[in-house]
């Protein structure tokens, strides 16, 4: 449902992932079809359905740059109002401001200068800027501590109503945010 939070739970193997994989039309359904507002996802344009979804992945890729050109390679112009936005919105700007540098920081290979949290809000403030109408958390916090995974908590929490959110997990306290639970 739009503008709600619909939590994926299953077993590895499962297929949640292909789920995604679906949704975000990587791969096309051997059977049956995907309605997206009662449309086929098959009849909507394939740039225009990806320029309306943002995705955060388990292990989110960050460049070798700085944080902002991080957070802005998903909308390259980007305004600084909209970059601290994104930031706070991810639950990442009171950190990001603690940085020697800010967010002129280099992050290093892969984000090696940061925590798994970090670069998971770091993920999600990129995702963010988009201002999309879906966003989709593939397992985002499974390889994060308790803290960072409370701190994407409350970030995800007060998006909720903002947008539909997909989140895909075997196991998360992340469920405490669903409007909807599918068992897989």
């Amino acid at each position: 449902p739009a503008n709600k939070t619909t939590v994926i739970l299953g077993p590895s193997g499962v297929g949640k992932s292909t789920l995604i994989d679906l949704i975000l039309k990587l791969q096309d359904p051997s059977n049956g079809e995907i309605l997206i507002d009662d449309t086929p996802l098959s009849q909507l344009n394939q740039q225009d359905w990806r320029n309306q979804i943002a995705f955060v992945p388990q292990d989110s890729f960050l460049f070798n740059a700085s944080i902002l050109e991080n957070v802005t390679w998903a909308k390259a112009d980007a305004t600084s109002e909209e970059v601290d936005g994104a930031l706070k919105q991810a639950g990442a700007l009171e950190f990001v401001r603690q940085l020697p540098a800010g967010i002129n920081t280099l992050v290093g290979d892969r984000g090696t200068s940061l925590s798994g949290g970090e670069r998971q809000r770091i993920a999600l403030a990129r995702a963010l800027i988009k201002k999309p109408q879906l966003l989709i958390l593939d397992e985002a916090t499974n390889a994060v501590d308790d803290n960072s995974e409370i701190l994407i908590k409350e970030a995800l929490a007060k998006l909720s109503g903002q947008m539909t959110i997909i989140i895909v997990a075997h196991r998360s306290k992340l469920v405490e945010l669903a409007d909807h639970i599918i068992k897989l």
